[in-house]
């Protein structure tokens, strides 16, 4: 298949492309950069250069694909509202490009409702008001016109050697300004996780064989306590590990307390089934013990 990649150069689209590449598939991939658009064509991706918010480039992209799938999201949080509106705007734009057409469009979305019941593959949730970001409401939205798109929902951790700027550096940098790797009350929170390689398998699945309107989780661990990755954080820098109140995790973690404190398994059984999927990488835990884990 000749696929359109958006985020190619990002964490875990340069891990889609390269699992799409190995098993014969050709990638164009989307970047906003001179320099990475450099990088992708060494690592063997024809460049697109432009911005996710350009409509005519992202058309230019679809239009000689036989499949996209769609990781690109902005960082800058304090610019939510108009990261989210560039979103859907570029996902409405895929599925006008592809409508009339069984070509697969595949959505990243992730996990914000997050209550301690565990996620599922079948749950459909509203947009949330203060974080309005609507990737799989737009990806279900076209699936319900008869456009063949699908979601992948990756857990707040996609870990792997090397990583520099997710969930797990981010914690570690607290714990080496603090001086200790810290938890809240007794650490028994989960969080779902799953390897930045496992969960490129996910993708190339489901752009494959995925089915009109699904969801599927990249996620490997259903639930991981909290304390033990916290555990293993301190091992790797060699620092203490404690519990915290959650009134002292608010000083202690500053913005990422509430992130820490939540509870959110989520399910991947209906995900193996239906792909065929199963995960072989390392889990968290063991990922975060190598040595130079974090480069």
């Amino acid at each position: 298949m000749r696929v359109f990649l958006t985020g190619a150069s990002g964490w875990i689209g340069s891990a889609i492309a390269q699992d799409l590449l190995g098993v014969g598939h050709t990638v164009t991939g989307l970047t906003s950069s001179p320099v990475k658009a450099d990088a992708l064509r060494a690592a063997g991706v024809t460049p697109l250069v432009g911005a996710l918010a350009d409509v005519d480039v992202l058309r230019r992209g679809a239009a000689d694909a036989d499949g996209i799938i769609h990781t690109a999201f902005g960082v800058d949080v304090s610019r939510i509202d108009a990261l989210a509106a560039e979103d859907r705007t570029a996902i409405e734009t895929f599925g006008e490009v592809f409508a009339g057409s069984v070509r697969p469009i595949i959505v990243t979305d992730g996990f914000l409702h997050t209550t301690g019941d565990k996620a599922m593959e079948t749950d459909r949730h509203e947009v949330i008001p203060a974080f309005p970001r609507a990737s799989q409401q737009t990806a279900f939205a076209l699936a319900d016109r008869g456009i063949h798109a699908s979601v992948v929902r990756n857990p707040r951790s996609v870990h792997g050697k090397g990583e520099t700027h997710g969930f797990v550096p981010m914690l570690a940098a607290v714990a080496r300004d603090k001086g200790v790797s810290a938890y809240i009350r007794e650490g028994l929170n989960l969080w779902p996780a799953v390897h930045r390689l496992d969960a490129a398998r996910v993708y190339r699945l489901a752009l494959e064989r995925g089915a009109r309107g699904a969801a599927y989780h990249a996620v490997a661990e259903e639930g991981v306590p909290f304390k033990d990755i916290a555990a293993a954080i301190g091992r790797q820098l060699g620092l203490p590990v404690t519990s915290l109140s959650p009134e002292a995790a608010e000083t202690h973690f500053g913005p990422l307390a509430m992130w820490v404190a939540n509870d959110g398994p989520a399910s991947n059984s209906w995900t193996k089934k239906a792909l065929g999927w199963q995960p072989e990488q390392p889990g968290i835990v063991a990922d975060i013990a190598q040595p130079g884990y974090q480069g």
